[in-house]
């Protein structure tokens, strides 16, 4: 290919992994969703919606996005409780199709308001610390994806190591895999519940947080980086944290080496052919369990 140089082609693969963080840490919050409850929130992708705006609302009154950020995390995980509390609580018990219409209910309620309070105007955060780009051996990247992509990576971790290793996390974990065993060694399922969906909920505000430093706001960006959440949580396994993240970068690096070598207009084909693919020759996942 002409003009294609090495140099390129490296630095086309860090920017798929930088993007392939932020993937995992939105998809890891709609997998402990899914791997503690078996809904899956159709929402998810306007909860990150909702903490960009927090964010961007955040920053016309002069607030530094640093501070935004867990004021971003704290709030989603607050409507994460608030979503189970007041909706999901009611159909946990009723059919799939039930648990699928009132997360797609809040999903358009989420949008439409954000209509109508925002508009549908594209907007930005104009005070930001994240700025201008760093060099790393000869590759230029942005500074504001390097930082977002290195919280992404931490909070993962941080998540995966709640998760694994805290009584808390061994509680969710139980209550996973067998609601009514945990009941019987005094585990409180709805506690559980709720905290799955303030947990799932606070990483997609984070990830949220990061992406309004460097990419645009409008009430529809939901749309996609929920759809790619499902393809990751998908191709992952349900239900898997590593999966997640192993199945983030694989998202990131794909979209970002299909925009260079082939063309940008059909980046998302070669992303869903790889999901598609993986997904007939092993319908659980990467790593799931289901």
């Amino acid at each position: 290919m002409e003009g294609l140089t090495t140099e390129i082609v490296i630095q086309t693969l860090v920017s798929g992994l930088l993007w392939g963080c932020i993937y995992a840490l939105i998809a890891i919050g709609l997998t402990i969703i899914f791997g503690v409850m078996d809904i899956v929130n159709f929402a998810h992708g306007e909860f990150l919606m909702v903490s960009m705006f927090i964010v961007y609302s955040l920053s016309l009154l002069g607030i530094n996005p640093l501070i935004s950020l867990p004021v971003a995390a704290i709030a989603l995980f607050a409507l994460g409780i608030l979503s189970y509390k007041t909706l999901i609580r009611r159909v946990l018990d009723a059919p799939m199709l039930a648990q699928i219409f009132v997360t797609f209910g809040l999903m358009i309620f989420l949008r439409n308001l954000a209509h109508l309070i925002y508009s549908a105007d594209y907007r930005s955060v104009a005070v930001s610390v994240f700025q201008g780009r760093v060099e790393v051996l000869g590759i230029y990247l942005s500074t504001p994806q390097v930082i977002a992509a290195l919280v992404a990576a931490v909070m993962t971790a941080a998540v995966y190591w709640f998760i694994t290793k805290t009584e808390m996390g061994w509680a969710l974990m139980a209550v996973a895999e067998n609601k009514n065993a945990a009941s019987l060694m005094g585990i409180n399922s709805e506690r559980m519940y709720a905290l799955a969906w303030g947990i799932g909920a606070a990483c997609v505000g984070v990830a949220g947080a990061l992406l309004a430093n460097f990419y645009y706001i409008f009430p529809e960006v939901g749309a996609l980086f929920g759809l790619l959440a499902y393809v990751v949580v998908a191709l992952g396994g349900f239900g898997s944290i590593q999966g997640a993240f192993v199945a983030g970068i694989i998202i990131g690096v794909t979209e970002a080496l299909a925009g260079l070598l082939i063309d940008p207009s059909v980046k998302y084909v070669i992303v869903f052919s790889v999901y598609v693919v993986v997904v007939v020759l092993r319908p659980k996942g990467l790593m799931g369990n289901v």
